[in-house]
């Protein structure tokens, strides 16, 4: 996981004051390809989940928390930033992501915190009822859920998109989640929070993503109706909605190849975002701070407009 020579790597903390624009270059991608669902260390350039850069105070002090694919990308990233809060953490990834969730783990580890790899399949109905369960004896407990992975490919028309890539899409990114959070609440006390992911696709759908950007519209609803059941119960739930954050998942399928040198310049700040720019957003949802904050998308796209 060492990003010692990777230029894309910030060694400047989050709390230091910074010009937004500029804390990360505008990155060209080269045209790569991965065979689902990618790895981040084979990632071109590799992206920065914050493992020299993200600077804890001690926001998450004794939690327990459960992050669905939380091998790379965003789920690395807020994996990091909640152990240097102080949480212990378990880990959801696919079998075929165990190199990726071993570097995130070490990472965890060096800071003094348990860590957990629980690895499956979230089309697997089975292990999605049991993975809180699972979380919850491996930490000795669970108030923090953060249901993050997800599935994304693009099919440049309908006609296109076949009825396999239909189904596991809202398998993992709708029913999956529905599961895993049916589970988790077994454990989940007064206090306890769960985050779900969506997307800035869900308000401006990508003709060439239907299925992936309608599971993100799903989300969002899921999570603002949860709220509303849950937060009499001291159980707040929020979502996050990020922009264009380069992750495995973009070059997995997640974008046209031909589209990647390009990717994130679109956005008013001109870049794409790294996942370690997320992680203080998930930190301020989990953590007592955001205690009136219920039902929320908080989006960080990187000025991209969301209602």
């Amino acid at each position: 996981m060492s990003q010692d020579q990777d230029t894309h790597t910030t060694r400047t903390d989050q709390l230091t004051f910074q010009n937004p624009v500029t804390r990360y270059p505008s990155i060209e991608p080269p045209v790569q390809h991965q065979d689902e669902p990618g790895l981040g260390a084979d990632l071109d350039p590799r992206a920065d989940v914050g493992e020299h850069s993200y600077r804890g105070t001690g926001r998450l002090t004794g939690r327990k928390a459960l992050i669905t694919g939380g091998d790379s990308g965003i789920g690395a990233a807020v994996a990091v930033a909640f152990a240097r809060e102080g949480a212990d953490v378990a880990i959801h990834h696919l079998p075929a992501e165990e190199a990726d969730a071993r570097a995130v783990a070490e990472i965890i580890e060096r800071e003094g915190r348990t860590v957990a790899l629980l690895p499956g399949d979230l089309t697997d109905r089975a292990f999605c009822e049991g993975l809180a369960d699972a979380a919850a004896e491996k930490l000795g407990g669970l108030d923090i859920l953060v249901n993050n992975a997800g599935k994304q490919v693009v099919a440049p028309d309908l006609e296109d998109l076949p009825d396999d890539q239909l189904t596991d899409t809202y398998g993992v990114n709708v029913i999956g989640m529905v599961r895993v959070t049916k589970g988790a609440l077994r454990h989940l006390e007064p206090g306890s929070t769960i985050i779900n992911t969506t997307s800035v696709v869900a308000y401006m759908p990508a003709p060439n993503l239907l299925d992936y950007s309608s599971t993100k519209a799903a989300i969002n609803n899921f999570t603002k109706g949860l709220a509303q059941q849950l937060a009499p119960k001291g159980i707040r739930v929020n979502a996050i909605a990020p922009g264009p954050i380069w992750t495995p998942l973009q070059v997995s399928d997640g974008q046209e190849k031909e589209d990647l040198p390009e990717f994130g310049k679109s956005t008013p700040l001109g870049r794409a975002g790294q996942p370690t720019e997320l992680a203080p957003a998930y930190v301020f949802l989990a953590s007592p701070e955001s205690s009136y904050v219920v039902g929320e998308t908080l989006a960080v796209t990187g000025g991209m407009p969301t209602p």
